[in-house]
């Protein structure tokens, strides 16, 4: 292994557009592929989350790290999560929304902002339950996306509710 951090790709590179497929997250490449993950998410300025098919790898798997985000009320630290699911979700409410893989532009998304998140943590295989809200809950639900083939593009409104970016972290 180099020790280079994987690239993230853009939009419309095929793995962000299909659904992953489910892991063993004992798997030594599924402990390797989350490693990278937190790895890339960590030298992406203003970067909250990372999904495997970012790095080209169509499977479930996340990366999430809300800790230095203004909007953050609850958070659950640097974390990575296998084959996550949404169990419930509610107080919906529309929020702005960027990516890495569509760097140029934000879009407004309608989101839970309360959810329980189930998934396996990489290397124990344990099952784990996450209740978060606000900014934490609208991360997890755009990885989760990723996982399943879908970008904030796919979620918008409309083309009335996408932004050309105008800050870059």
């Amino acid at each position: 292994m180099s020790g280079a951090v994987p690239p993230v790709v853009r939009a419309p590179h095929p793995s962000l557009a299909a659904p992953g497929a489910t892991v063993d997250p004992c798997a030594p490449e599924v402990v390797q592929l989350a490693a990278d993950l937190v790895a890339t998410m960590r030298v992406s300025p203003g970067c909250v989350g990372l999904a495997a098919p970012q790095l080209g790898v169509g499977v479930q798997v996340f990366s999430v790290d809300v800790r230095q985000h203004p909007k953050t009320r609850t958070c659950h630290g640097e974390f990575v999560l296998c084959n996550a699911r949404i169990v419930e979700a509610s107080q919906w409410a529309k929020g702005r929304e960027g990516c890495l893989s569509v760097p140029d532009l934000t879009g407004d998304v309608k989101r839970a902002g309360r959810v329980l998140v189930t998934g396996e943590l990489p290397g124990s295989g344990e099952t784990v339950e996450l209740t978060t809200d606000a900014f934490e809950a609208r991360a997890l639900q755009h990885e989760i996306d990723h996982c399943a083939g879908l970008l904030f593009l796919d979620r918008v409104a409309g083309a009335h509710a996408v932004y050309a970016r105008k800050v870059y972290l």
